[in-house]
């Protein structure tokens, strides 16, 4: 405990004048740490019982200099150097369209779509650009073409062609009603990954690419006659009866039909003239289907309106809770099931865009 002064008249102001303190390191040098007895305070000082003196100005304080490590050293040398000058520059200001990166010693810049040079065969994968993303935006909102049409046209798929356009139009209205965007930051990021421009004659990424069911894992033996035509329908239908052929699977099937009629000797021209047309009703076909399902769920339901709420009411079977008792679709079905954020390994991002 500190030493308690003997005494009990002494006035805060004998107190001051008998103390002495020792001056930080911040104003004196080493040396010259000695003990001086404390000024009176002022009238002017806004702390007349502090004991510590004050600190004097960042100019007059003397800080040592950083010291030099041998990373800063490395990096100096590596600034500083002749040879890895440019290619200093190159890395410091990167280019439009393109990331740069280093490889282990020699600094020599690799590839864009390798970011970890001792993984060569990791590569990363392309983003489109926003010249691409307003591009694919015209087409479908101020062209009219079909959203399938467009994943044929540029080799992107039919998902990313729907969330381009969404995310677009949020865009576009957010720009109407004047809210702030983020256009530094969005050019920053994209200096980081790889872009690309879409054009005709250019592929992006697969557009038919099919999902390998667990079913087909199998191997079977089927046996059937030489002259029957086993067609790939058949062949699913081997697998299971809900397996669907590739043709039916396929997000733009649209296009197997088109490929048939080139080679039946129908001229190009046609066959995609009727392609966009056939991928035009498909999609209405779609639509159609997704506003009457809407609509009829709209008429099961009941909204009472309060001034804080508004409740929904709607008719449910009561006895349609599945074979298990859990039916996503029941009365309850959540209770006593743990949601999905609360279980370990669930993919709890949206993978669909439908």
């Amino acid at each position: 405990m500190p030493p308690r002064i003997p005494g009990g008249g002494c006035r805060p102001q004998q107190l001051l004048t008998s103390l002495e303190a020792p001056t930080p390191s911040c104003t004196l040098p080493a040396p010259a740490l000695a003990l001086r007895p404390r000024q009176p305070p002022t009238a002017s000082s806004s702390r007349p019982l502090s004991t510590t003196p004050r600190c004097s100005s960042k100019t007059e304080s003397t800080k040592p200099p950083p010291q030099l490590t041998r990373v800063r050293r490395k990096f100096l040398d590596f600034l500083e150097h002749s040879s890895m000058l440019r290619k200093s520059k190159v890395l410091k200001e990167p280019t439009y369209l393109s990331n740069n990166v280093v490889t282990r010693s020699e600094g020599e810049v690799v590839q864009r779509d390798m970011p970890f040079p001792n993984n060569p065969y990791f590569r990363s994968q392309s983003v489109l650009s926003a010249v691409s993303r307003e591009r694919v935006w015209s087409e479908v909102m101020e062209g009219g073409m079909p959203i399938k049409a467009v994943a044929a046209k540029y080799s992107v798929d039919v998902r990313r062609v729907t969330a381009v356009v969404r995310m677009m139009e949020i865009e576009k209205r957010w720009e109407r009603e004047g809210k702030p965007l983020a256009y530094a930051y969005a050019r920053s990021m994209g200096h980081l990954v790889p872009q690309h421009n879409v054009r005709a004659e250019s592929k992006f990424e697969p557009i038919n690419d099919l999902h390998v069911h667990s079913h087909t894992m199998q191997q079977l033996f089927v046996p059937t006659s030489e002259s029957r035509h086993f067609t790939r329908a058949d062949a699913a239908r081997a697998f299971g009866e809900h397996i669907l052929p590739p043709e039916a699977r396929m997000r733009i099937p649209e296009l197997v039909d088109m490929e048939r009629k080139i080679a039946q000797g129908v001229p190009p021209p046609v066959a995609g003239a009727e392609f966009i047309a056939a991928a035009r009703e498909s999609e209405q076909e779609i639509a159609a289907r997704n506003f009457e399902r809407a609509r009829s769920k709209e008429a099961r339901t009941v909204r009472v309106q309060t001034d804080r709420f508004e409740f929904r009411f709607e008719k449910i079977d009561s006895e349609a809770v599945g074979p298990k008792g859990r039916s996503r679709t029941a009365v309850g079905w959540r209770y006593g099931v743990p949601l999905m954020d609360r279980r370990r390994a669930e993919v709890k991002i949206p993978t669909s865009m439908d």
